[in-house]
């Protein structure tokens, strides 16, 4: 099996980092272990350091994601693990994904019934994974879980569209389901989190919503495009001819809204082909 790089993003988390730690070092597997302080203004990063794996920290807050480009490029192994810092996940888990690897590149923990979740975010996370499924074609039981294995060339293949929050996760899912690597989801049950989580629901959903729209369309456009056309294309061609037949008049909204939608399948279709010719490029 390939060596596995265990990357932790840790931010003001003092109070449970040591206990995640200590959980990794009871599995006496040959993990790297790497942690990633993102400026936390707590003892985080003092308490990973004297533990004895690799810390390295931020000099100041720059995000969930960046956090994660920065373990990846530190990483020494050809598999990265990504877990988080805050109990959630089950350090006993690891070996389980781990064993999928000859077979897929990427292995996501999904987050089973029974496992905690914050009711006030279960609605955006369904919508956000309705969306997604809607653009990816195809079913993904867990769309921004921050359990996974993935190998580290693929990782660095799409490191430079990653952004550096917390959508990080949403974004490496959409780009490697796009890219046509291959994906396993092994069911994970969660612990409710020591301390307070700094995700924003509304600022974070949009940004991650923004961001399902932004990595489709770089793979897949007319995914995005020819929905929107037929949107804008369909009323106003109905509402065109239903002026002209009934009353021997041409809208000039409805004029409006036909043309909007022809260029933005059009648009669409020129996206596609220079998606196409990108992927031939590399």
């Amino acid at each position: 099996m390939a060596k596995i790089s265990v990357i932790i993003p840790a931010y003001n988390e003092e109070k449970s980092i040591g206990q995640v730690l200590a959980g990794l070092k009871k599995l006496e597997k040959d993990y790297e272990v790497i942690v990633v302080d993102d400026g936390s203004e707590d003892n985080t990063y003092s308490i990973a350091k004297d533990s004895g794996v690799k810390a390295i920290r931020h000099p100041y807050n720059k995000g969930y994601g960046a956090a994660i480009k920065t373990g990846v490029r530190a990483a020494v192994s050809d598999v990265i693990f990504l877990m988080d810092a805050d109990t959630q996940h089950n350090p006993e888990d690891i070996p389980r994904l781990c064993e999928y690897l000859d077979d897929f590149d990427m292995i996501v923990g999904e987050r089973a019934r029974g496992s905690n979740a914050p009711l006030e975010r279960r609605f955006g996370k369904w919508a956000l994974r309705r969306v997604a499924i809607f653009l990816a074609r195809m079913d993904i039981p867990d769309l921004n879980s921050g359990f996974r294995a993935i190998k580290k060339d693929i990782m660095l293949k799409f490191i430079h569209i990653l952004p550096d929050t917390f959508s990080l996760s949403t974004t490496i899912t959409l780009a490697v389901i796009k890219g046509g690597y291959n994906v396993k989801y092994v069911p994970i049950k969660t612990e409710k989190r020591v301390g307070r989580s700094s995700l924003n629901i509304f600022r974070d959903g949009y940004r991650s919503l923004l961001l399902i729209l932004s990595t489709i369309a770089l793979f897949d456009p007319l995914r995005v495009f020819a929905p929107l056309a037929v949107l804008l294309f369909v009323p106003g061609f109905i509402y065109t001819a239903y002026q002209l037949i009934l009353f021997h008049n041409v809208p000039d909204s409805g004029i409006l809204l036909v043309i909007s939608g022809m260029l933005i399948f059009f648009f669409g279709i020129l996206a596609e082909q220079i998606s196409q010719m990108r992927r031939q490029m590399r």
